[in-house]
């Protein structure tokens, strides 16, 4: 995996992977790939570029492999692939990917129907994946996270218990996880509650093996939850271009946060990510030429840059 010292904060863009698998079209792999290079030309350092699941229920993914070696010959760029099983792992090691993410559900009735698992079930999978990645030698092995989904509520179950998520958290790293992840699947959360559980599991796993949230902006209050996210030192943010994704077990879970509005923010305010974001705005034309009909989002792209911006804290400079 790649180090990344010189950025505050580490934009993960999902789209490619969380934005495909939620909308009917299949972007064309020539276009997948062209998105995934014009994204780490402007900067992008980290992209979950696929998941590897059985192309007869997500054809949308039946590149992966294809995906993931193509992303392993662009310096300097982290390539993550979400796996679903053991058998994703495989077939993701094998692609070359340099860190893996495997999802379970704090709702368990939100793991059968996206998984078709029972905790107990996903946890036997990464006891089994972690004593694989166990198995190679140290400069082969990729990176294990585990994501706790649906952490701050469910559209199948309802609430969720924060005492549930935290004891998943802390048999994810029992498991062999090298990290954890909170993904709000169901764009539930408010700003309140993530402090809140990402004070709770860090005190369970460690404050150092929590540091990236999935944010969905399904009610508005996607940024909003960045900022509490980053408040509490979180330091990776997942985001999606155009605002792509959801997931289609969680019926109204719609789109990530904006990659465009989200480095705008954290731009804006003085925040190093290592991202051009007038070419990153670029980007988003192969998308469009690619998906033509598919909605996407952002108000920065709609109201394009301010007048007189300049990169890196033009919020701080306009104050002083």
């Amino acid at each position: 995996m790649q180090e990344h010292d010189d950025i505050d904060i580490l934009v993960s863009e999902v789209g490619p992977r969380d934005g495909l698998q939620s909308i009917k079209s299949i972007m064309p792999t020539a276009a997948k790939k062209a998105w995934i290079a014009a994204q780490a030309a402007a900067g992008v350092r980290e992209i979950e570029v696929c998941s590897f699941v059985p192309a007869k229920l997500l054809p949308q993914m039946a590149d992966a492999a294809e995906i993931v070696r193509y992303a392993r010959t662009i310096p300097g760029l982290t390539v993550l692939a979400l796996v679903p099983n053991f058998k994703g792992a495989q077939n993701a090691i094998e692609a070359g990917a340099h860190k893996i993410a495997l999802p379970l559900s704090a709702s368990e009735t939100h793991s059968k129907a996206n998984l078709r698992k029972t905790h107990d079930e996903v946890i036997d999978e990464v006891r089994r994946i972690a004593e694989l990645l166990r198995s190679l030698p140290a400069g082969e092995r990729p990176g294990l996270e585990g994501n706790v989904a649906t952490a701050f509520g469910c559209t199948l179950e309802g609430p969720v218990p924060e005492r549930k998520v935290v004891e998943l958290a802390r048999r994810l790293m029992e498991a062999g996880v090298d990290e954890v992840g909170l993904s709000d699947t169901t764009g539930y959360a408010n700003p309140t509650q993530l402090r809140r559980l990402i004070k709770l599991v860090r005190a369970e796993v460690g404050h150092d093996r929590l540091s990236s949230v999935h944010l969905h902006n399904t009610r508005g209050l996607g940024l909003a939850n960045a900022l509490a996210a980053l408040e509490e030192g979180i330091t990776t943010l997942d985001s999606s271009l155009g605002g792509l994704g959801g997931c289609p077990y969680a019926p109204g879970a719609s789109g990530n946060i904006v990659t465009e509005d989200l480095v705008f923010m954290l731009d804006a305010m003085g925040l190093r990510t290592g991202i051009d974001i007038e070419k990153l705005l670029a980007v988003r034309q192969i998308l469009v030429d690619a998906l033509p009909g598919e909605a996407l989002y952002g108000f920065t792209p709609e109201a394009g840059l301010p007048k007189g911006y300049a990169r890196g804290g033009w919020g701080v400079r306009a104050a002083a």
